[in-house]
């Protein structure tokens, strides 16, 4: 039976604490081994009743129509469950950027899956919600999880993680995107595989969360986004300068974040590089260790 009620969940953000790129598949992806982490930055989505499927979004220049992946979400849902006469509408607030490799799209999905299945009264297994996920977008599934958890595969199959201890980050957003395609596009050498076809040490996907050590920490598209990207280097060592213990990027960017020991030092970063970085913006977050968080409308 579908609610009357309004539904509304939150959705984080995320940062790669690691990423290898382990070859190229067959099906035109690229084999990763990476560590996701979700941080305290949540976009906004409500569901109510509603005649066929729509969404209002509040950022302009995000698209409201059948191509963002909210209403793709719901679509599918509906679809697979054979209820193609549900409807619903969707409200999205967004405060994680756009275009920053920080999940934003990814997270609203995994959100409007679990939002579609409540508001409509369906039940949907969780393998039914990781097969719609992945059908998505490669992080998709991770978002149904949060925390801190290795992705496989194309980065979709995921491995829960010991949750790393709360940790504050600084994240910095040039003034600019990149896109995913062109930097996968610009990696050569580096999806050569050894012979035993594997260059991804493990205890780096385990270290990082479980010791708080991150001098392990490590990101093979850093090598061609640096390079073709200098600013994004010039801000990770600023953050290494401001008292950083790790400062990388995260994914293929453009988001470079930077991890600290404490928040008075990482409040401190913020204030040395606002002054030298005017042009990007400083988003100071912490680790969390959930993912899509259940709202009461009624107390907002």
């Amino acid at each position: 039976m579908t609610s009357t009620a309004r539904l509304l969940a939150l959705a984080p953000a995320k940062v790669n604490l690691s990423l290898k790129v382990l070859g190229r598949r067959e099906d035109g992806y690229h084999e990763l081994d990476t560590v996701f982490q979700t941080v305290d930055l949540w976009d906004r989505l409500a569901v109510c009743p509603g005649e066929g499927l729509s969404l209002e979004c509040d950022r302009p220049g995000i698209p409201s129509d059948g191509t963002n992946l909210v209403l793709r979400a719901a679509k599918m849902l509906r679809e697979r469950c054979g209820r193609p006469d549900l409807g619903a509408h969707f409200e999205l607030h967004k405060s994680i950027p756009a275009g920053g490799g920080l999940g934003g799209g990814s997270s609203d999905a995994a959100a409007a899956l679990r939002l579609a299945a409540s508001h409509w009264g369906l039940e949907v297994s969780r393998d039914t919600q990781l097969d719609l996920a992945r059908r998505l977008g490669a992080d998709v599934p991770f978002f149904l999880y949060g925390g801190t958890a290795r992705g496989l595969g194309r980065g979709d199959r995921i491995e829960p993680l010991e949750p790393l201890p709360e940790t504050p980050l600084l994240l910095g957003l040039p003034p600019f995107g990149i896109s995913t395609a062109e930097v996968f596009s610009r990696l050569r050498a580096r999806l050569t595989l050894p012979e035993n076809g594997v260059n991804l040490h493990d205890p780096l996907a385990y270290k990082v969360p479980i010791g708080k050590d991150f001098r392990l920490a490590a990101n093979d598209l850093e090598e061609v986004v640096f390079r073709d990207w200098p600013e994004l280097s010039t801000f990770r060592d600023g953050l290494l300068d401001a008292g950083a213990e790790r400062a990388m990027l995260s994914g293929s960017g453009s988001t470079v974040f930077g991890m600290f020991d404490n928040e008075v030092a990482m409040r401190g970063a913020v204030e040395r590089l606002g002054a030298t970085f005017g042009g990007w913006q400083l988003i100071p977050t912490r680790t969390v260790r959930e993912a899509i968080r259940w709202v009461d409308s009624n107390r907002e």
